[in-house]
């Protein structure tokens, strides 16, 4: 709640919390911490966002029908649901496959304000989500992640080639602390088009704001057409040789 507060003092519209920010990789209990979209930690998400008439979203466990699912939620200034994405890519190391279903959509927000593609932790080593999303018209990405300090380069060198490569504000939550005795990276950051990071966190629990500007989106890309200029039938004839 304090993170959640300070924001809003900050004058945030759009408020990130880290993946899995009420469990942890605690996988191993996961059934305790699980509910439906509409109970539990979800629900203390949405009533925080109508509340603050802010938008808020983070990864939580969710159960649904007997399968359970790492579902990063937005929740809308009334406290409506504006996206659900169930992570596609689930990380191995982690046994993620034990204990999860894979999610199996790409997901496409889009409030008055623009148009936001949601993804989370190691979905950002698949570009092709990233592209997807590009062509789509996304003009900013969201990540959620529970990223290990001991690969941190890569989070950074990724998320700037994702900014950089489709255009688009990114904005990225990292969490904190230690997990199983894995030290977490932080790093949260907000970059923009070009590749230049508007704002960073450290490695301590703290809030990092930005004000982002969805035009300049509009503009690189009319500068340099990257998403017109792709060439999917090439791509496609050479991996089916």
């Amino acid at each position: 709640d304090q993170y959640v507060d300070e924001a809003v003092k900050k004058g945030a519209d759009l408020v990130l919390l880290p993946e899995l920010w009420a469990s942890g990789y605690d996988l191993e209990n996961y059934k305790s911490y699980a509910t439906n979209i509409n109970e539990g930690s979800f629900k203390k998400m949405r009533l925080l966002a109508a509340e603050a008439g802010i938008t808020i979203g983070g990864s939580l466990i969710e159960s649904d029908h007997g399968h359970f699912y790492n579902t990063f939620v937005l929740f809308g200034p009334e406290g409506e649901v504006i996206a659900k994405y169930r992570k596609i890519h689930l990380f191995q190391p982690l046994e993620e496959e034990r204990y999860f279903k894979a999610g199996d959509r790409l997901v496409l927000a889009e409030p008055s304000w623009g148009k936001i593609g949601l993804s989370t932790c190691f979905d950002l080593r698949f570009p092709e989500m990233f592209r997807a999303y590009a062509v789509k018209g996304a003009e900013l990405i969201l990540m959620v992640a529970e990223w290990p300090y001991r690969r941190i380069a890569h989070w950074h060198q990724l998320l700037k080639a994702r900014a950089i490569e489709n255009q688009c504000f990114i904005a990225a939550v990292n969490k904190v602390g230690t997990s199983k005795g894995e030290q977490l990276g932080g790093g949260s950051v907000i970059i923009n088009p070009m590749g230049e990071e508007l704002s960073r966190g450290g490695d301590e629990g703290g809030v990092i704001t930005a004000t982002v500007n969805l035009d300049e989106v509009k503009k690189i890309r009319k500068w340099t057409q990257v998403v017109e200029k792709r060439k999917p039938a090439v791509y496609q004839s050479f991996l089916d040789e």
